[in-house]
Parts: C-alpha cells; structure tokens; sequence
C-alpha cells in the first residue's frame, strides 16, 4: 500500500509530538520505583551506589538533570534516615501524578499505590497476586522514615551484603496478607529472609527501591 507524502509527514510529526511529550513528562518527574535491581540482591555498594542507580535510571528515562537518592536507611552509630535524604518535595510520578506533596505527608496520608508508584519508565510494578509478585520494596526504614536503632541489622550490612541478613522491605501496592498496618505499609513491612536475589524473591521482591528527586 502507497501512503500519500501529506499522511506520512502527519504520522511523523504526532510520532515527533509524543516522543515530545514523553521528555516533558520525565523532566517533570520526581518519583519513581526502579525498574531493575542492582544484579547482587540489596547490595546495591553503600547509599552512594544506590544514590547512582537511581541517577543512572533517572537519566535513561530522559530526567537525568534532577539530582535523586534512593529512599533507604542505614544504621550504626551514625545512622542516615531516608526522609531525611529525599528533599523537600512534591513528587510527581512518570504519568505526572503527584505522589506526595512534602515529606510529612508522604509519610502520612499519600497517594502512593499500585496505580500510582511506576517506574521510571511510566510502567506498573507487579503486586500481590500477579507473577511473579514484585512488591517488596527495599527501604530498611521504620513507618516514619527514620532508621532503626539497635543492634539488629535491618538493611542488609547498610545495602552491601547479597547472601545472609535481612532488610525491610514495603509494598508499593498496599496490600498483604491481611489488613494490618505493616502488610498496607509502603515502607515498612517486614523483613526479608535474606539479601540475596532468591532471598528477596522469596518473600515477594525483586530487589527494587524507591527513587526520589531531592531537587
């Protein structure tokens, strides 16, 4: 079939239209859950490592010049807090959707959810009754967003371990078990059986963590 130059030239141009749309999008993006893992379960080399793939995904998706961090907690005695690491907000996923409008209410009344926590390519991560479910969101962080104190490890050698240990996880759909408020908890769940990639997959994970614009 000959198309005629004019219709040809118009798909181009919608063609050029979205792609268009698509960057501003992800200009504009500031929230998103990473569409893959490190490779060696939650050992993602620290937060600075972790810091970086969330930069390097960011900038795949076309929102490179943002500055991002991976919303984690570490412990010891000087413990870093992952709401303490993330700006000041809002956030708006890839679809342009606010997720939180500041800290305090991200970490009260938000709208993050399986509809709304994407990743940065604007696609939904799988939850509690797909397959595999992916919903195990590595954060190693209390409700609040701050770090736990003791001397239990709860992130994984502070995201540098891939075999034994554990992290605590969230789920970004919002749904477990039952209706408890752990198993609804975005970021603060539970614990998982390990650190490695089987591990996390085990208790329902991929080794996926969440991604903030700190500006």
């Amino acid at each position: 079939m000959t198309r005629h130059p004019a219709l040809t030239l118009s798909i181009a141009l919608l063609s050029l239209a979205s792609a268009g749309s698509a960057v501003a999008d992800a200009s504009g993006m500031g929230f998103f859950v990473s569409s893959r893992g490190s490779g060696k379960g939650a050992d993602f080399g620290g937060l600075a490592g972790a810091d970086r793939h969330c930069q390097t995904l960011a900038a795949e998706a076309g929102a490179g010049k943002r500055t991002w961090r991976a919303y984690l907690s570490s412990g010891g005695a000087q413990p870093v807090h992952a709401r303490d690491r993330i700006g000041k907000g809002p956030w708006k996923n890839a679809k342009g959707v606010v997720v939180a409008g500041n800290v305090e209410e991200l970490h009260g009344s938000n709208n993050l959810n399986k509809q709304t926590a994407l990743t940065e390519k604007g696609m939904p991560v799988n939850g509690r009754g797909d397959t595999p479910n992916m919903h195990d969101i590595l954060t190693g962080s209390q409700p609040d967003g701050t770090a736990f104190s003791g001397n239990e490890d709860k992130t994984c050698g502070n995201w540098t371990q891939s075999g034994e240990g554990s992290a605590v996880v969230g789920h970004h759909d919002r749904t477990g078990l039952d209706t408890s408020p752990p198993a609804l908890s975005w970021n603060s769940s539970h614990g998982s059986k390990g650190c490695s990639d089987d591990a996390l997959k085990a208790t329902g994970g991929a080794g996926f963590i969440y991604c903030f614009a700190e500006k």
